[in-house]
């Protein structure tokens, strides 16, 4: 007859906590990621249109720059 010790985890594997850890940490990197968005298109969008046409850019563009994604 055979049997399975399954209590333990296999080498590797993550438990309980390193999952709840790494829930933690993607949810912090995605709360970073919107502030830092956020800034960035506040920021940009308190420029006039001749300061944000001097670094080539146009009102369109604020929030492609600010979610990370270059329209150049």
């Amino acid at each position: 007859m055979a049997a399975f010790d399954t209590t333990r985890t296999t080498y590797g594997s993550v438990g309980l906590f390193g999952r709840i850890g790494s829930l933690l940490s993607t949810v912090l990197a995605e709360a970073i990621a919107w502030n830092d968005a956020r800034v960035t298109r506040n920021t940009l969008g308190a420029l006039s249109d001749r300061e944000l046409a001097d670094i080539g850019m146009c009102r369109g563009d604020i929030d492609e720059i600010a979610n990370g994604k270059s329209p150049f």
